[in-house]
């Protein structure tokens, strides 16, 4: 057998075991907040990851792509010895693939473009020195790392502050729902639909201008914002009111300070143990006559049917996060094989090596298989481990990772869609307050992205 064919096939197959470890950590971690909430099933959730996926990977991945090939490292050193490029980029990716396997057993959600940027970074630095690495590139996409999880923590943040004000501590919860829920679904159409066709279909030679993709992404969110509307209108339920203007927050806040007060008088001896007895007392009859007032378990069912409600459009959203996930990530396996494949074809090392479709499909048909087989350890960590979500919740953290996702692909920045969707989920809980926190998985989540980074660089400095 020719060492041309045995190397095409090795690259293949470590470039497929990279893109199916990417599906068990990444697109675990992006579909975590949708199955986490309750809003898809595992099995749904690889539905449509395996569409999204495909579709975001083969429309918009090569852009990405390009990056890690040819963006981190001055390929033109290796022209006398291309041999030297193709096993250090088969390397890097085993290498890479190995370290997201343990983590993925584990159930860390590890960032998988650091672990690969970082091994391109350590490969360059080994064969041809600092020189080697395109500095302002790697410092653009080092920057990226920081603002993206900022960004889509804001977004989120921002996003479930204003369902919290205008819905969820509304007199009404699901009049305030169907008043809002069309515009937020023309917003979520409208963006999808910009980002999907905007620079989206070159792959397939189809163009759209800017303004031509704008009016577009109009119609079909003001379809959705419609088909919405009506639909909501026709939907029965089962209404209650709120008699008397007491928040759900102020008598959650009550509540939250009778247990406090009761660990102090549990605490107390003598006459404050007595004094913190009669406030008690006190206070619990306050706390009852507010949930009268208030309707309170008649406010908790309409809770209910308004996460009911969300349900939908967080199945959208998390289309948006698969999509966008599979724009940017399918980059971090395919990429350095397209680099590879071409190389061998043509004996020479180019400054870029063209993507083709049916490579980016063998990338996102990695993904899926991932996601399927081994995606439920990381799931249940984003999903369940960091803060409680609901339909509310996880449509704000997904609607603010897809965001931040996209605009990093549109610019062909490989950015960590795992810092993203950590840091919108972190957004939405600091919202609720900082008890909504797991402080301690959040430590283990930041710490294991340190070690992501640390062993793919310390790993290919020469041993004495």
């Amino acid at each position: 057998m020719e060492a041309g064919l045995v190397l095409t096939i090795l690259a293949l197959a470590i470039g497929f075991y990279m893109a199916w470890n990417i599906g068990a950590n990444d697109v675990s971690n992006a579909m975590g907040t949708s199955v986490g909430s309750g809003a898809l099933t595992l099995r749904k959730a690889v539905l449509i990851a395996a569409v999204f996926e495909f579709s975001g990977a083969v429309l918009v991945g090569s852009n990405v792509a390009e990056t890690m090939q040819s963006g981190l490292i001055d390929t033109s050193l290796f022209i006398s010895e291309p041999i030297i490029l193709i096993l250090g980029m088969c390397s890097a990716l085993l290498g890479t693939g190995i370290w997201l396997q343990i983590a993925s057993y584990f159930g860390w959600p590890v960032s998988t473009t650091h672990a690969i940027v970082g091994a391109i970074l350590g490969f360059g630095i080994l064969v041809g020195g600092v020189d080697a690495i395109h500095w302002s590139e790697t410092g653009a996409i080092a920057s990226s790392w920081i603002l993206s999880p900022l960004l889509s923590g804001i977004i989120s943040y921002l996003i479930f502050g204003i369902l919290q004000k205008k819905i969820l501590f509304a007199m009404s919860p699901i009049d305030a729902t169907r008043r809002l829920m069309p515009l937020l679904m023309g917003i979520v159409l409208g963006t999808f639909t910009l980002s999907l066709i905007f620079h989206g279909f070159e792959n397939i030679n189809l163009y759209f201008s800017l303004p031509q993709s704008l009016g577009i992404a109009l119609i079909v969110a003001s379809l959705g914002a419609l088909v919405t509307f009506f639909v909501l209108q026709k939907w029965k339920f089962e209404k209650t009111s709120c008699t008397v203007a007491h928040p759900p927050q102020s008598i959650l806040s009550v509540e939250r300070a009778i247990k406090h007060l009761q660990r102090a008088r549990v605490n107390s001896f003598s006459e404050t143990h007595d004094r913190l007895g009669d406030l008690l007392t006190s206070i619990r009859e306050l706390s009852t006559k507010m949930r009268q007032e208030s309707n309170f378990p008649d406010r908790v069912s309409d809770y209910h049917v308004v996460e009911k409600m969300f349900v939908w459009l967080q199945v959208l959203s998390a289309c948006f996060v698969a999509f966008a996930h599979g724009a940017n990530d399918v980059a971090n396996a395919i990429g350095p094989v397209a680099a590879v494949l071409d190389t061998i074809k043509n004996g020479t090392i180019a400054k870029t090596s063209p993507i083709p479709i049916w490579l980016l499909m063998l990338g996102g048909l990695g993904i899926v298989l991932g996601l399927a087989t081994w995606g439920w350890r990381v799931i249940e960590t984003v999903g369940k481990k960091i803060t409680e979500l609901t339909p509310t919740r996880g449509f704000s953290a997904e609607f603010g990772a897809a965001t931040t996702i996209l605009i990093a692909s549109k610019l062909g920045l490989p950015i960590s869609t795992t810092h993203c969707l950590v840091g919108a989920v972190l957004g939405v809980g600091l919202a609720r307050g900082i008890h909504a926190i797991n402080v301690t998985m959040l430590r283990d989540i930041v710490l294991s992205w340190i070690i992501t980074m640390l062993k793919k660089k310390l790993s290919h400095y020469p041993r004495s």
